[in-house]
């Protein structure tokens, strides 16, 4: 695999076993993944202590300097997973089956009583966010479209600059205000508490942001999937589980000046992602996205009317399948939070477990059996020819 798709391929995140932890969706390295016989020893490595991984992060940090010297300056996060794929490989592999098992049953059990910690002990600032209060969260133009519950009624307060891809009004500006000062409340609790807090995503180099499933938002966070995403989703995303959506991870990112400035191309480890963009004075950062790809086509090159870009609006919205190929340029200044639910289906996810193609929603696997009809029509064509003569 090539440096440049080495990059292209790596960047997804998605709720691992970790403990809270964000994982990321990669395309497999081979079976040929070694390290160097020599150290590099004037390379400063990443630091791993923020993740709670099977094998002690030390081990991550030592490794590092025997990488390939072609992937020393790409991302912590492939850095971490090469590694690790080494370091199973050292297991034999049934032992390395239950370990995995142990690991994961283990690090439920800490992020169980990490969010326990939280909620027994966590003063909340605005009580009255934590509850599902439709009126008081959502512009009445969005409330109008969800109670139609109609697709005439969601394109009519929708734009679809690019296919799959929508945009409206959401949230009101006084529940955005309210939710980023709970935020900022929440992270000075933890601060003060000396509470290592859990990160949404392990590709935020400079770890700000928060997962609102680990202090309380999580019953509030079901009902906004189920009764305000999923009567959308039914509509524009069936072909991805968008009628059977049953969980979700719900999380709070901030980008800006300081702080995390911009995120590399990535797939969402979800079905259906919801962006909405809460606030705070900003300039730049926009969203650019480059096309929905299956495991097999995730570095096929984007098409022209694949490519969008997005500039954020306080409150507004845009919700978009998680497969779809997307990042976020350099925010220029100031500071901007934004609120991400990323939306999953059980039944899709075992459903794709027995599939090998995906034309339904891959457009490279859309393409290349376009591409296959057209040669089978010239090739019957050709034949119908000669017969002929």
């Amino acid at each position: 695999m090539s440096s440049q798709n080495q990059n292209r391929s790596l960047e997804q995140a998605g709720p691992s076993g970790s403990g809270g932890q964000v994982g990321v969706r990669v395309v497999n390295w081979s079976g040929s993944d070694r390290l160097c016989i020599s150290p590099k020893r004037d390379h400063k490595p990443e630091n791993y202590d923020d993740l709670q991984f099977e094998f002690n992060p030390n081990i991550f940090a030592s490794l590092e300097h025997y990488l390939p010297p072609h992937m020393l300056n790409l991302s912590r996060d492939v850095k971490l997973h090469y590694i690790r794929n080494i370091l199973l490989r050292y297991l034999p592999e049934n032992d390395r089956i239950w370990f995995v098992i142990l690991c994961s049953i283990q690090q439920i059990q800490k992020l169980r009583e990490y969010r326990l910690k939280i909620i027994l002990n966590y003063p909340p600032l605005h009580k009255e966010i934590f509850t599902m209060d439709a009126e008081s969260f959502f512009v009445p133009s969005f409330l109008r479209a969800i109670k139609e519950n109609t697709e005439a009624s969601f394109r009519s307060i929708m734009a679809e600059p690019c296919k799959g891809v929508y945009t409206f009004e959401m949230l009101q500006p006084q529940f955005c205000k309210k939710l980023m000062s709970e935020v900022d409340h929440f992270e000075r609790w933890v601060h003060g508490t000396k509470l290592r807090i859990m990160r949404p995503n392990a590709m935020n180099k400079n770890k700000h942001g928060v997962i609102l499933d680990d202090f309380a938002f999580e019953a509030m966070l079901d009902r906004f999937m189920c009764d305000f995403i999923q009567p959308i989703s039914r509509v524009f995303y069936p072909e991805l589980g968008g009628s059977s959506l049953d969980s979700h991870h719900g999380f709070v990112v901030e980008y800006g000046i300081n702080k995390d400035v911009e995120l590399g191309l990535h797939e969402d480890e979800a079905e259906v992602t919801l962006n909405v963009c809460l606030g705070k004075e900003f300039s730049g950062g926009d969203l650019f996205f480059q096309g929905v790809r299956c495991d097999a086509h995730v570095t096929t090159n984007t098409q022209p009317e694949e490519a969008f870009n997005y500039s954020h609006v306080p409150g507004h919205a845009i919700l978009h399948p998680g497969r779809n190929r997307h990042g976020t340029r350099p925010t220029t200044s100031g500071n901007r939070m934004n609120l991400i639910l990323w939306c999953r289906s059980s039944a899709f996810i075992e459903l794709k477990r027995y599939q090998r193609d995906f034309y339904s929603w891959c457009a490279e696997c859309r393409r290349k059996k376009a591409e296959r009809v057209r040669l089978s029509v010239v090739a019957a064509k050709q034949e119908l020819l000669k017969s002929e003569i």
